[in-house]
């Protein structure tokens, strides 16, 4: 991706890595997520999945909860997320539903990644919305995140604030 680091998209995936920082303090998988509408965040989340008990508690389905409460609207048209990792099959199929513009994502997810990795649910034709996608944003930071959360979970390093 081809931005200077003081970009807009690096402004706002800056603020969905805090939301991954978050989750990992909380022992959760750290995944997060902003949704921009007009240049402004309307939404900020992180995985809730352990302290909720809940498996549909992703950073992205949170986020469009907030989103659509935020504008007090089930669309989000001209509404933007960025999201440390690729969005999963639920999350893609959720953002579809909302009609989002666009996803920036930071790094690809090889195993669930629902916007190109392992399957394209957001830009299937068969679909009556297709997103817009960029990935690759701030791609080392983001998936830094996640290896190391992995390795201090399978106790290869030890653990760092």
């Amino acid at each position: 991706m081809e931005q200077t680091p003081f970009s807009t998209e690096h402004h706002f995936m800056r603020e969905a890595v805090k939301q991954a920082k978050i989750a990992a303090q909380k022992d959760e998988v750290p995944v997060g997520a902003v949704i921009v509408h007009e240049n402004r965040i309307i939404a900020k989340a992180h995985n809730q999945v352990e302290m909720l008990k809940d498996p549909t508690a992703h950073a992205e389905i949170i986020a469009i909860t907030q989103a659509a409460n935020a504008l007090s609207c089930k669309w989000l048209y001209d509404c933007v997320i960025y999201v440390t990792i690729e969005p999963c099959s639920m999350c893609a199929g959720a953002l579809v539903l909302a009609r989002i513009k666009r996803i920036y994502y930071g790094a690809a997810d090889p195993k669930t990644g629902a916007c190109g990795s392992v399957v394209n649910t957001v830009q299937n034709s068969q679909l009556n919305h297709q997103i817009e996608v960029s990935s690759g944003l701030m791609e080392d930071e983001c998936s830094g995140l996640i290896s190391k959360f992995f390795k201090e979970k399978r106790g290869e390093l030890e653990k760092i604030d």
